[in-house]
């Protein structure tokens, strides 16, 4: 039976724990530490944490942390905390990390992909290691001259200075909506592309390039707004010459805005125009048609990302990872106008 803390009563120690798992002092903070891989079975580790929270042992980690000299603290940097891949991202990293007695600190980059500023004043005083999500590695300057250990999230595996890399497979994901797209009769193409520097959009780019090589593309590009994405799209879809039927985009934002283009264009979505997006995100099935899009595993993107950090902490061989991504067709998509 799980019991709970009474308030002035002695707050259980490891020696508790211990007593009520049957096992040593020393067992007991190999498990919580982590630590007990390849030196406890995973059977009596399953038991000295079920003892622990039947007592409701919670380690003191500021004193733990004096004695490591380590602060159990991670830096997740994002672009910027507008966009929910993010906030998926941060759900699936914290908790992995909460998992292991880490903490995790959120940090949008003042200047979105530019450099990123060390937000403490000295970032080894205060952090273990450092995530990137769609960061270039060179934004990371002020955490590489740290020797904080720093795995790359959406990155060029080809990138130097990073411990680790975990990226999604958007290469494929592009091949996806591009597959689609053509065996639904379409030949005619708009790209819109976002206008921000990174690795992912340029992988998106060249992949969408090689499927349609021989297919008409346009290429226009567009902050990742959905007001720009309207005002963008709207210019290029009322331009002179043959109107693409189809307009493939970096991100669902973008493609909402193409869809608001679209109705104030009088064209309908997808009979006379049929619009994809990257992500999948709440967005995606918001708006009306909802969008054929690219699912992103976000969470589990998170997940493997504090799962190579904390493997390197642990003095583990580096793991770099690459996560499979699925194609969600709804209703933005249909067969091509005829002619």
């Amino acid at each position: 039976m799980q019991t709970t803390e009474t308030p002035g009563a002695p707050r259980p120690t490891s020696r508790d724990v211990a007593r009520v798992a049957g096992v040593s002092q020393a067992t007991v903070s190999l498990v919580l530490g982590d630590k007990w891989r390849g030196r406890v079975s995973e059977r009596t580790a399953g038991t000295v944490r079920d003892a622990a929270r039947e007592l409701g042992y919670r380690p003191n980690l500021a004193a733990r942390n004096l004695r490591l000299g380590r602060t159990r603290t991670a830096l997740l940097v994002v672009p910027a905390l507008t966009n929910e891949f993010f906030a998926h991202v941060y759900t699936g990293a914290a908790a992995v990390a909460a998992e292991h007695g880490f903490g995790v600190v959120l940090y949008p980059s003042p200047d979105g992909v530019g450099p990123a500023r060390d937000p403490f004043a000295s970032a080894q005083a205060a952090l273990d290691g450092v995530l990137a999500s769609s960061m270039a590695t060179e934004a990371l300057d002020a955490f590489r001259g740290s020797d904080l250990p720093l795995v790359m999230l959406d990155s060029d595996p080809a990138g130097a200075g990073a411990a680790a890399r975990v990226n999604l497979d958007v290469a494929e994901g592009m091949r996806l909506v591009t597959a689609h797209l053509l065996g639904l009769g379409h030949s005619r193409f708009l790209h819109l592309a976002s206008a921000a520097p990174s690795w992912t959009f340029d992988v998106r780019a060249a992949a969408l390039a090689h499927a349609l090589r021989d297919a008409e593309v346009r290429t226009v590009r567009s902050p990742l707004t959905v007001a720009a994405a309207r005002e963008t799209a709207g210019a290029a879809l009322a331009a002179p010459g043959p109107r693409p039927t189809a307009v493939i985009c970096d991100d669902d934002i973008l493609a909402a805005g193409v869809c608001k283009a679209a109705h104030r264009l009088g064209l309908r979505v997808p009979e006379d125009l049929s619009v994809t997006g990257f992500d999948d995100m709440a967005l995606a099935t918001a708006v009306e048609p909802e969008l054929t899009t690219v699912r992103l595993p976000a969470e589990e993107f998170g997940r493997r990302g504090m799962e190579a950090l904390l493997a390197v902490l642990a003095g583990e061989p580096a793991r770099s990872d690459v996560l499979p991504v699925e194609l969600v067709p709804r209703g933005s998509t249909g067969p091509a106008p005829a002619v």
